[in-house]
């Protein structure tokens, strides 16, 4: 079975309007990145900030015995590295930064003038202390469900996260409009082995919650999804 997205409801996304004028006004060069290739690497010195134009990114860290962790996706026009403070030209990059799309577009900019741009832009100053609050809150309650969940619902809780960013709704489900391997699902969840996501997958199918389509998860039943998970 195929399923054309053009047949879709893409679910909504967040208001970024202060964001894009200041871009267009701007005009900000531009990185292009391929697939699989690394925008930053975590500890390597940049003194640029980077915006997501067009494509998927996933930013990771790499634990002290040489596992990775993912820590999100990003699909949208947003701040894909953290700013830190005002004054410092060159700051460490806190994680890998990676292409997952064919590629991706990024706006490429000195962090020092985003600073003085920000403190000169008011709607500017409030798109960024909405995105640190949003950001902030987001990693409390990622941070709740991973410890509570156990790995069943880590696996939901992963699941329903790439609703809210690739879904597309249809008449009967959720298309989750991006390819995502078990490996790649592990890494999200803190499980070291791929198998225990593909039987946990195995479990959510037979339940009637997901199905496979073309390596794309659909969601048949996205509330038995979040029965699985502690909100």
């Amino acid at each position: 079975m195929k399923i054309s997205v053009s047949h879709g409801r893409k679910i909504g996304k967040l208001d970024n309007t202060a964001l894009t004028d200041y871009l267009e006004q701007k005009k900000f060069p531009i990185v292009t990145k391929e697939y699989k290739k690394y925008l930053l690497y975590e500890g390597i010195q940049d003194h640029h900030v980077y915006i997501l134009k067009s494509g998927v990114i996933k930013t990771s860290v790499i634990s002290r015995d040489g596992r990775e962790f993912n820590l999100e996706y990003i699909n949208d026009l947003e701040v894909v590295s953290l700013l830190k403070d005002e004054y410092s030209q060159f700051i460490d990059a806190p994680f890998n930064i990676r292409v997952e799309s064919e590629k991706a577009e990024l706006y490429q900019i000195d962090r020092v003038e985003f600073w003085k741009d920000i403190n000169q832009n008011f709607e500017l100053q409030i798109y960024v202390k909405n995105y640190y609050r949003e950001r902030l809150l987001k990693s409390m309650k990622r941070t709740q469900q991973m410890l509570m969940n156990g790995k069943f619902g880590a696996v939901c809780t992963q699941i329903y996260d790439l609703y809210d960013k690739f879904g597309i709704e249809f008449e009967d489900g959720v298309l989750i409009d991006f390819v995502v391997t078990n490996e790649e699902i592990a890494h999200f969840c803190g499980i070291n082995a791929a198998s225990s996501v593909s039987r946990i997958m195995h479990d959510l199918k037979s339940c009637g919650a997901i199905k496979i389509i073309d390596r794309k998860i659909f969601i048949k039943n996205i509330e038995l999804i979040k029965d699985n998970i502690i909100f």
